[in-house]
């Protein structure tokens, strides 16, 4: 079956941020059957493992805002969460020399289907997804040795784009190689391309649909487990809730083994 994960922590991405890594440790180590996770958060923005929060964001503002800033364990850059953002995950088992072509070239094909329901779609850079030359989505991945698969990304419905702005910072040089002067500029709401808005429930069925169908396996609507939400509690007071790990970009050794 296809677990399909709809609870939220929209108030606490640090917490969901470890459910994340939770889950896909639940896949790795304990034989879970793949999971698509769809949620949300309220007001957040979202480092990729490598960054460091002071170059990418402006903290000042994030701090008079009261948004969060929470390091994710996939590669790739920084994003802004609001409301008017769909995040979605699919976490499963695949080939063990499948690698990046396997989450590219087959995982994302998932997301891609499920947006072809609306619109042309076609995907830049390996992980951004365009719509009438306008990003609306991007994602990140991390997989291991003996096949474990994470692909996560955003969908922007009606994000908050001039906050989204104001709050990230991007390099003058990436700005100027894809012709434009502010980040708001390149991307674009789902919504606005369209000329109008979808019910959440129908966007979360074609989702659903569209990765049974790639995936091959039933959709059953589930929750996490008890052992899920006990090494999301352990990952969140060892990792993510440290400002070591968010904003300062220490690595944190975490033993999953004494959580399981």
């Amino acid at each position: 079956m296809l677990r399909v994960l709809t609870t939220e922590h929209p108030e606490n991405p640090e917490y969901s941020l470890a459910l994340e890594e939770a889950l896909y440790h639940s896949v790795a180590r304990l034989g879970s059957p793949p999971i698509l996770r769809i949620w949300r958060h309220r007001n957040a923005i979202i480092l990729g493992y490598f960054q460091r929060a002071e170059e990418e964001v402006n903290l000042d503002k994030a701090q008079q805002l009261n948004v969060r800033v929470v390091r994710r364990l996939t590669g790739g850059g920084a994003v802004y969460h609001d409301y008017g953002c769909l995040l979605w995950s699919i976490i499963t088992r695949g080939p063990v020399d499948g690698g990046v072509n396997y989450i590219y070239g087959y995982l994302l094909r998932g997301f891609i289907d499920f947006l072809r329901n609306y619109a042309d779609v076609r995907v830049e850079n390996v992980n951004d997804i365009v719509i009438y030359n306008r990003k609306v989505s991007g994602t990140a991945a991390t997989f291991d040795r003996k096949g474990a698969y994470l692909l996560h990304g955003t969908l922007l419905l009606k994000t908050n784009l001039q906050l989204m702005s104001q709050l990230l910072k991007v390099p003058r040089i990436k700005l100027q190689d894809k012709g434009v002067s502010d980040v708001k500029y390149r991307v674009a709401n789902l919504y606005e391309l369209l000329g109008r808005e979808i019910e959440l429930q129908e966007l979360v069925e074609k989702l659903l649909e569209a990765y049974s169908k790639l995936l091959g396996e039933k959709p059953v609507i589930d929750l996490p487990s008890e052992k899920e939400y006990k090494l999301a509690d352990y990952l969140y007071e060892a990792k993510y809730s440290k400002r070591e790990w968010n904003y300062e970009r220490k690595r944190i050794d975490v033993r999953i083994e004494d959580a399981l």
